[in-house]
């Protein structure tokens, strides 16, 4: 039986602290074994080169061309163009779905995700838009009925100022399928909200 296709939009003004990463290095010393530095200034250094190791690390979206497709599991495959997303699923080969970025449904300007869901009882395929937000795009985090999921993303080139994220989980007998997702946060590259969605 076919799940039934779901659309949802909100915004996100929460900001969070991105974890900072560790790193330790071994200091010179002087030919009596003392180092030259003190631990302080060690410690500071380490402190200091942490968070641009931490960027230089992080994800970005894949950038894609219009119109190339990305399979997200056999049978889902999505694709973008200037006017929006594209995507079709196992269980509806033949149909194009379509979400507009043009249409007027959706403010670019102002932090937003969007969740489409549909599938089988066997697997559901979760995609929508992200748009609005400041920073790089860099990670996708989803709480659902199977349990947290990571997702991933892609955008057009030149920073449009939305791009697409996508998944695919294993859902749980529910007797509420539109319940399956409850939360979706894009998170930037700094580890900051870009954009959030909670359904709870």
């Amino acid at each position: 039986m076919r799940r039934t296709l779901t659309y949802l939009t909100g915004a996100a003004v929460t900001a969070v602290l991105a974890g900072m990463a560790t790193m330790s290095y071994a200091a010179p010393h002087d030919a009596a074994g003392r180092a030259p530095h003190s631990a302080t200034a060690t410690a500071e250094a380490a402190r200091a080169a942490a968070p641009s190791a931490a960027r230089k690390h992080a994800p970005t979206p894949r950038i894609v061309q219009p119109g190339e497709r990305v399979i997200g599991a056999p049978g889902f495959e999505l694709w973008l163009t200037p006017e929006g997303k594209h995507w079709i699923t196992p269980d509806m080969p033949d149909q194009e779905q379509f979400r507009s970025v043009v249409d007027g449904n959706i403010d670019l300007n102002s932090p937003g995700v969007s969740v489409q869901s549909e599938g089988t009882p066997e697997r559901v395929y979760l995609s929508g838009l992200y748009y609005g937000g400041e920073g790089t795009a860099s990670t996708v985090e989803l709480e659902t009925a199977a349990g947290p999921l990571r997702g991933k993303l892609i955008e057009l080139p030149g920073r449009p100022g939305w791009g697409v994220w996508y998944a695919v989980a294993d859902p749980v007998p529910a007797d509420d399928p539109w319940s399956f997702v409850s939360a979706v946060t894009v998170r930037t590259t700094k580890g900051t909200v870009y954009a959030s969605l909670s359904l709870r």
